[in-house]
C-alpha cells in the first residue's frame, strides 16, 4: 500500500479543503491556548494511558506504534493507545466534542494555520523553553511548516522531500549522460527522450507536464521557479511574480511540444494509478518524474527491474544557484486543546520527534526522511543509493515548504485548478487569469485571516 503520509495529494486536496473549513467552523469559538506554564512530566511510576490519533493503517500503523512505545523505556507504566485511521475531520470533531486524544498526528501540514489560529493545537513554547530544546537541530523549512505566525503548535515527525527520478536505460539510449539541472535542459532532454507512435500519439513521454497529476502539483513545482504563493504582505501575488508566469509558460511549452492538450490527455489516460504497479514511470512510459523519497520503496517493491537514479529537480535557468534544494513537507504531531495528559503527551512528542534512534527506526520502516540533522547521519539509517539523494536535498540548506495560512490548502487548490484550465487552453490571458486567482485567494484570506 502507499505510504499513508502521501494521501494529501491529488483528489484529496478537495477532502483536505473541506477539513480545513470544518476546522475553522468547528473551532471558531475556541479560546486561544493559554500562555501558562508547561504541564509537569509524569513521575516514573505514574500509571496512565495516552491516547494517540493518527491516519496510519496496516503495516505503517505497526511501525509507528513501535516508535510510540519507545516512551516506555523512560516511563514503563504509561500505556499507549494508538488509534489509527483517524483523519483531521475526526480529530476536529473530538476537540469540538470535548473528548480529544492526548496526542494528534496529522499528515496534512496545510491545515496547521487553522489548528494554530483557533487554538485547536496547544502552544508548545512553554515546553520547549522549559526543557531547553534546541530547534536548530531541525532544518529551517521544516520548522516553518510546523509553526504559524511565530506560534509553534506542532513538531515534525518525519519528512517528505521531492526530487527527480529518471530512467537510466532511457538516458543511455539517447546519449544523455547526466540529469538536467535547469528548465531549458529539462525541455531539451524531454524532446530527446519522447517517442511518438506512427499516428502521432505519444508512446513515451520524456517529462509529462499535466497538472495536477501524480506529483505534478503547483506546490511541488513552484519553488523551482522562484514562485511563492504569498507575498511579504501575506497576500496572493501570482500575477505580479515573474516566477509564476515562467512556470506556466514552461508548462505550455511542453504541452505544445507534445502536440496539444488532447494528445497529452489521451496519453495520460493510459497511465496507471499513482500508487499502483502500473504507475507510468514503473512501466517505462515516463522517462522523468518529480516525486518524493517514498517512490524508492514503491520501485523496489513493484518495479524492481527498472533501472533508475534520483537527483534534485531542475530549476529556472536564472536560479542556477538554487539547484540542489527541493520541496519538503511531512507528518506533524501536537497536543490538542483539552488533552487530559498534556505533560505526558509532550514527553511522547519529544520521543518521536527528537530521539535519533526512534526517528531512524521509523524512517527505515516508513521510508521517509528523518526530521533532525543528527538522524541524517546515523549509521543505523538504511541508505538505498537512490534514497540518499533526498537526504542530501534535506540537508542542503535550500529546502522550501508551503507557507501556512488560516485557509488551509484553499490557495493551493485554486492554483492547481487554474493550471488545469491553462493547460487546456481555456485561459486566453495568463496575467489576467492569475489576477483572478489572486482575487479569489485574497478574498478567502480576508474572510478567514483572523482564524474564523
Amino acid at each position: 500500500m502507499p505510504p499513508t503520509t502521501r494521501t494529501r495529494r491529488g483528489s484529496l486536496l478537495v477532502v483536505a479543503a473541506a477539513a480545513s473549513v470544518l476546522l475553522t467552523s468547528a473551532c471558531s469559538g475556541a479560546a486561544a491556548p493559554s500562555g501558562g506554564d508547561a504541564a509537569a512530566a509524569p513521575g516514573k511510576d505514574d500509571k496512565l494511558t495516552l491516547t494517540v490519533y493518527s491516519k496510519f493503517t496496516d503495516r505503517e500503523y505497526g511501525v509507528v506504534t513501535a516508535g510510540l512505545n519507545k516512551l516506555k523505556a523512560k516511563f514503563p507504566n504509561i500505556e499507549i493507545k494508538h488509534e489509527g485511521n483517524q483523519d483531521d475531520d475526526k480529530l476536529t470533531q473530538s476537540i469540538r466534542g470535548g473528548n480529544p486524544p492526548d496526542v494528534a498526528i496529522s499528515f496534512y501540514t496545510d491545515n496547521l494555520g487553522a489548528w494554530c489560529s483557533t487554538g485547536s493545537f496547544q502552544d508548545l513554547k512553554p515546553y520547549i523553553e522549559r526543557d531547553k530544546i534546541d530547534l536548530n537541530q531541525i532544518p529551517d523549512a521544516v520548522r516553518n511548516y510546523t509553526e504559524y505566525q511565530g506560534k509553534r503548535c506542532a513538531m515534525p515527525m518525519l519528512a517528505d522531500v521531492y526530487g527527480m527520478y529518471y530512467n537510466t536505460d532511457m538516458f543511455a539510449a539517447k546519449g544523455i549522460t547526466s540529469p538536467p539541472k535547469t528548465m531549458s535542459e529539462l525541455f531539451e532532454d524531454t524532446k530527446k527522450l519522447t517517442e511518438f507512435n506512427p499516428d502521432g500519439s505519444i508512446k513515451v513521454a520524456g517529462f509529462l507536464p499535466s497538472m495536477p497529476f501524480y506529483a505534478n502539483q503547483a506546490q511541488y513545482w513552484a519553488q523551482y521557479f522562484g514562485a511563492p504563493f504569498l507575498g511579504p504582505d501575506g497576500k496572493s501575488d501570482l500575477a505580479t511574480n515573474p516566477g509564476w508566469k515562467a512556470m506556466f509558460e514552461f508548462q505550455k511549452q511542453l504541452i505544445d511540444f507534445y502536440g496539444g492538450h488532447e494528445k497529452v490527455e489521451k496519453f495520460k489516460a493510459g497511465l496507471g494509478d499513482e500508487y499502483s504497479a502500473d504507475h507510468g514511470f514503473h512501466k517505462g512510459k515516463l522517462a522523468m518524474i518529480i516525486d518524493g523519497e517514498f517512490r524508492t520503496a514503491f520501485l523496489k517493491d513493484q518495479a524492481p527491474d527498472v533501472k533508475y537514479q534520483t537527483a534534485p529537480f531542475p530549476v529556472l535557468d536564472s536560479m542556477a544557484d538554487h539547484y540542489g534544494g527541493g520541496f519538503t513537507t511531512g507528518t506533524i504531531i501536537a497536543i490538542p486543546k483539552g488533552a487530559k495528559n498534556p505533560g505526558a503527551a509532550w514527553e511522547l512528542i519529544k520521543q518521536v520527534t527528537l530521539d535519533t534512534d526512534t526517528l531512524v527506526e521509523m524512517a527505515n520502516g516508513l521510508k521517509n526522511v528523518p526530521s533532525t540533522k543528527a538522524s541524517l547521519t546515523s549509521p543505523k539509517l538504511d541508505l538505498q543509493p537512490q534514497f540518499k539523494t533526498f537526504l542530501d536535498i534535506y540537508d542542503s540548506g535550500k529546502l522550501v515548504a508551503n507557507q501556512t495560512t488560516p485557509i488551509g490548502d484553499a490557495h493551493l487548490k485554486a492554483v492547481n485548478d487554474f493550471a488545469e484550465k491553462w493547460q487546456a487552453g481555456s485561459i486566453p490571458d495568463l496575467t489576467a487569469g492569475l489576477a483572478k486567482v489572486d482575487a479569489q485567494v485574497n478574498d478567502e484570506l480576508k474572510q478567514k485571516g483572523a482564524g474564523g
